[in-house]
């Protein structure tokens, strides 16, 4: 069983909006503020410095940390792709108009992926800034999320075409239905089983795939949380935000799921993070960032 201690940390004034959140290189938090139209930065002695875009707007939602030592995001408000270095310099990469783009990952060929929300596409970047996009075989299925995978792929998730997809390096497309219709799959990660996990938003369930297509879907005690993003947890299950309970979930490699409630009510939980020293981060929307750290307590013998 897990316990948890959460305390939040001033990250942002009311409105700027932290929505996605990584570890950085540098061993500090990089946060996406949607709403403000900047990346923060909370050192690790818990110094803040926030960053405008350049240019500015671009409405930045999930950040990852590249595989060249640079902070990388997606700016949806612009169709571009932003880099950031840890000292702040900062270029966009243009995308196609009308991209959208969202989620974002490094692949693991060592470009950045994302996932383009309103053209029915799946990019590729390389560091360099060369563009490619892949056109996926559904219209209209907003693909949200991206994650690579155990398999030399990069598996997403389709939020309105209520599937799960694959695109290998070359750009050939499988598509998974899920089980439950209308379940509005958002988050995804690769688990440390080897398996995807992901979020069902609308149905208030967990969702884990295997590489071979194999779907499971597991309820949340509250289906009305709305799970909105998941990280793996390095003891075995998963972390995930609940935005509609105002809480931060854990499922454990046994399967128990287990909430945990946020001081502010009506937080707005979206990205989440698990740094090296095990703490959990969350961004919450309303302003400040969520640390949690967990305590695996022993389980009474029966």
């Amino acid at each position: 069983m897990t316990t948890a201690e959460i305390r939040e940390i001033p990250l942002a004034a009311a409105g700027a909006g932290p929505y996605g959140v990584t570890v950085g290189p540098d061993g500090a938090l990089w946060l996406t503020l949607v709403h403000a139209g900047a990346i923060a930065r909370l050192a690790p002695d818990g110094a803040v410095r926030t960053y405008p875009l350049d240019p500015a707007g671009g409405r930045p939602l999930i950040i990852t940390s590249g595989p060249d030592g640079a902070l990388w995001f997606t700016r949806s408000g612009d169709d571009r792709i932003g880099r950031i270095s840890v000292d702040g310099e900062q270029r966009t990469v243009a995308l196609p108009a009308g991209t959208g783009p969202g989620g974002i990952a490094v692949g693991p060929d060592g470009a950045l992926w994302y996932a383009g929300m309103t053209s029915d596409t799946i990019g590729r970047v390389d560091t360099d800034g060369a563009v490619t996009a892949f056109p996926l075989p559904v219209t209209g299925g907003m693909p949200s999320m991206i994650t690579a995978g155990p398999d030399q792929a990069l598996w997403f998730t389709l939020n309105q075409a209520n599937a799960i997809g694959r695109i290998d390096l070359a750009g050939a497309v499988t598509l998974h239905p899920l089980p439950t219709e209308s379940a509005g799959p958002v988050g995804i990660t690769l688990g440390g089983d080897g398996a995807l996990w992901f979020v069902e938003i609308a149905a208030g369930q967990l969702g884990r795939i295997t590489s071979d297509g194999e779907v499971a879907e597991f309820p949340l005690p509250d289906r009305a949380a709305r799970p909105h993003a998941i990280v793996a947890d390095p003891a075995g299950g998963a972390w995930f935000t609940e935005w509609g309970a105002n809480r931060i979930g854990h499922l454990d490699h046994a399967g128990r799921i287990d909430g945990y409630d946020l001081p502010t009510p009506a937080a707005e939980p979206h990205g989440i993070t698990v740094a090296p020293d095990g703490v959990v981060w969350a961004a919450l929307e309303i302003g400040p960032v969520a640390r949690l750290t967990p305590t695996l307590t022993p389980t009474p013998a029966s």
